[in-house]
């Protein structure tokens, strides 16, 4: 059977967008093959790379991507899952093909103020908001859904 393709997209692809692709990579194993992308193309936040490594899993070394590139390229996706407010996942492109188009609206890291115990506080409960979303993700799809 073939991977469930999953888009996970957000402003960057800088926080967000990439704690979710990790956390479905590592929970989701080879039932998915994911990627993540922002509107553009943004710095990745030191944020979320040491709040994910608190939890065993390292994105130091992902890259950012903008989601118009997959477009052009005419990548497909089985579900494009959002992690931005509504406003910002409307201006995100329709990719043909896909089954679903989700959107939880989690605080975007890169936005937070206050010291940096605050900012990492707001952050780790930004992360177990994505880890919970994304548990709850997988358990919602049978294991023979969507065989393209």
């Amino acid at each position: 059977m073939k991977p469930i393709r999953v888009l996970f997209l957000c402003i960057h692809n800088s926080a967000r967008s990439q704690m979710a692709e990790a956390y479905l990579k590592h929970f989701g194993g080879n039932r998915f093959e994911v990627e993540s992308a922002g509107l553009e193309a943004g710095k990745l936040n030191p944020l979320a790379v040491q709040v994910m490594l608190e939890e065993g899993i390292d994105i130091s070394k992902n890259e950012t991507n903008c989601v118009d590139d997959f477009f052009a390229e005419g990548r497909r996706y089985s579900y494009v899952i959002t992690v931005c407010d509504a406003g910002n996942a409307d201006k995100c492109p329709l990719f043909p093909g896909v089954h679903a188009k989700i959107n939880w609206n989690f605080t975007d890291p890169s936005s937070l103020s206050g010291s940096l115990e605050d900012r990492l506080t707001t952050t780790r409960i930004v992360r177990n908001q994505i880890k919970a979303a994304i548990l709850e993700f997988i358990k919602s799809i049978p294991g023979d859904e969507l065989k393209h």
